[in-house]
């Protein structure tokens, strides 16, 4: 299983369009918000999206989605409704009450993935504008068996970090 996750692009439909085609045999695309970009903008079709604190536009983004990949559920949100600049532990009691095991959002712009309570937070960064460090970002995760590789890619598509966790 293949999952790509992106996140704040923030107007940069470009940078969709090309981290898409860096990556054809993927099973699930997510983007966690502030695309700002319509619902139905072609280079987000077919993508698991949520509205982001930025994206005003249109309504017809959920503020959340739940979707479940073999035997994985995981839960894509932005992250501004759940304070994630500070703390992840409203975002955690959401994820738990879903009964997910993944969980991707954005909105800090921070790369980063940790397990807590055996489900794996995944922020991909941003495509636009990250913080913490310079490398504009989205991650791929794989799947295999009972581990988890998380391979974060720059905007252009070259791999720069893998990490990796068990599946508890």
């Amino acid at each position: 299983m293949k999952i790509l996750v992106m996140s704040d692009t923030h107007g940069d439909a470009e940078v969709i369009r090309h981290v898409r085609n860096q990556h054809e045999d993927i099973d699930v695309l997510i983007h966690c918000g502030d695309s700002e970009l319509s619902y139905e903008h072609p280079h987000l079709a077919g993508m698991i999206r949520v509205r982001g604190n930025c994206d005003h536009t249109d309504t017809r983004f959920p503020d959340e989605q739940v979707v479940s990949h073999g035997d994985v559920k995981i839960f894509v949100t932005h992250g501004h409704l759940f304070q994630v600049k500070s703390s992840l532990l409203n975002l955690t009691y959401r994820a738990k009450e879903l009964g997910a095991t993944i969980c991707c959002f954005g909105h800090s712009h921070l790369l980063g993935a940790e397990m807590i309570d055996g489900i794996l937070y995944i922020n991909p960064g941003s495509l636009l504008m990250p913080r913490g460090r310079r490398e504009q970002s989205y991650v791929v995760l794989r799947k295999e068996h009972t581990k988890y590789i998380i391979e974060c890619f720059t905007r252009q598509a070259e791999l720069f970090e893998t990490v990796q966790f068990e599946q508890q």
